[in-house]
């Protein structure tokens, strides 16, 4: 029964490494700095500048920035969480091994 515990928690390490590897190269492909700003100096409503959007600086924040940050976040979570799985599965065999 632990071996097979252990087989599992092994793929979904794979699983997790790969799901960053590619989190990974998606960051590094995208331009995640300040963009320029397309609606600086647009009054009024135009389709690609909603109502209360930034119309007086020259550069925003990507929003891609915002998620693919959150999303490593998530990774990494998924990675603490299984260091401490893994952790307890070895204690766990670890004792039913000297019993």
């Amino acid at each position: 029964m632990f071996m097979e515990i252990a087989i599992a928690a092994i793929g979904i390490g794979i699983v997790l490494m790969v799901g960053y590897l590619v989190i990974a190269q998606v960051h590094a492909a995208l331009p995640l700095g300040n963009v320029t700003n397309p609606c600086l100096g647009i009054v009024g409503t135009v389709p690609y500048c909603p109502t209360g959007s930034d119309n007086g600086s020259s550069s925003i924040v990507n929003p891609a920035a915002t998620g693919i940050t959150s999303a490593q976040t998530t990774v990494f979570a998924g990675f603490g969480l299984l260091a401490v799985g893994i952790i307890v599965l070895a204690a766990f065999g670890l004792i039913n091994v000297f019993k």
